[in-house]
């Protein structure tokens, strides 16, 4: 349910509607606007029904919502979410472009490939230190040397990191390196997980599951905005499908989809939605036409040589193109590139601070 303010409202009123909410047992969420302030409560919507909240000093009117997700509806946020990763801001008219290995190898391949997509213009750089493989004789990545590898590369060349956790034993150890954190379409539903990155208040981009739907992509979002992280980033990647010539098939249309029903930024991976390198810059192209709040790219300096998909990892000059036909589109539209603000974007690592331990981690140590 939301509770929406009158524009003159009062502090003192606005704090005793939510502590009469409060008493009730429900919890609040604030979201204020350039024009309204508005109160979403979560709990059982019948009970709420019955309660006179349209009749507190401060309260213009109170409506259900009827979608299954609260927090991540534009009933709830009507404006576009912009979230700010240390300078660089994701959504909002920018095209943020994510850029770098899918598997962190080496410090050598790290380095060259972060000095490619920094001059060709990438506001953030991606890698896998922890690596979901179908096959458990494939490459796992390098855990948490990887992690102290992609550290060092984005401090070096001023660019924010990304990379995936995949446990919730891991958490802690990946807050401490990691400027976002990434969740891979197999674990979308993974509501453990989704809970405790939502504790952990860092940005996070969410990826959809592979047989996923829409409305069930806002439902795992809302698992973390509702443990209070409201940094929160959807990642089209592609779905499965019949046809077997790509990876997987591009749900474009998902984009324009979850932008009517949601404030929350959305960005296209078009190196694992296809599969194939030949497609990943006409369907960047068509993302960013399709409104998309920036692209989440492989690029590799030597794809034939790399340990986790290397058929669809940009070389840095086919990286060049990419970034010069996404100005273009972008241009068109009245929207620009995304940059990292060096100023901002520099913070020095307590590695003498103990990590903070996910709830699992605690509870193995006590047995």
């Amino acid at each position: 349910m939301i509770i929406v303010l009158k524009p003159n409202v009062r502090p003192a009123q606005r704090d005793r509607i939510l502590q009469i909410v409060h008493d009730f047992g429900y919890k609040t969420h604030l979201s204020r606007g350039e024009h309204r302030t508005i109160i979403g409560v979560i709990g059982d919507e019948e009970k709420l029904r019955t309660l006179p909240l349209e009749a507190l000093p401060g309260v213009e009117k109170v409506m259900a919502v009827l979608k299954p997700y609260k927090l991540a509806s534009r009933d709830f946020h009507h404006a576009d979410s912009v979230v700010n990763v240390n300078g660089v801001e994701v959504g909002g008219r920018a095209v943020a472009v994510i850029a770098g290995p899918c598997a962190i190898e080496s410090m050598d391949v790290l380095r060259t490939t972060a000095a490619a997509v920094k001059r060709l213009g990438a506001g953030l750089l991606r890698g896998g230190a922890f690596k979901p493989r179908t096959s458990p004789y494939s490459f796992q990545g390098l855990g948490e040397d990887g992690l102290k590898m992609l550290r060092d590369a984005g401090d070096e060349f001023e660019l924010p990191v990304v990379t995936e956790v995949m446990d919730t034993r891991d958490v802690a150890l990946v807050e401490r390196y990691t400027d976002v954190f990434q969740i891979g379409a197999r674990n979308m539903q993974n509501f453990n997980l989704l809970s405790e990155i939502g504790r952990a208040k860092k940005p996070v981009i969410l990826k959809r599951g592979m047989a996923a739907t829409v409305t069930e992509l806002l439902l795992s979002a809302e698992y973390i905005l509702t443990r209070g992280n409201k940094n929160v980033i959807l990642c089209e990647r592609g779905i499965k499908s019949f046809e077997d010539s790509v990876r997987n098939m591009a749900d474009l249309s998902a984009i324009p989809n979850v932008q009517s029903v949601s404030h929350l930024p959305i960005l296209f991976d078009p190196s694992h939605s296809t599969g194939r390198r030949e497609l990943v810059i006409p369907m960047s192209r068509a993302a960013v036409a399709a409104g998309a709040a920036g692209l989440l790219v492989d690029v590799h300096p030597h794809p034939e040589r790399a340990k986790c998909d290397g058929p669809q990892a940009l070389l840095p000059e086919d990286f060049a193109k990419l970034m010069a036909d996404v100005r273009a589109v972008a241009a068109a539209l009245g929207r620009g590139l995304a940059a990292p603000v060096a100023s901002a974007r520099v913070r020095p690592r307590a590695r003498a601070r103990a990590p903070r331990e996910s709830s699992p981690a605690r509870k193995r140590k006590r047995a």
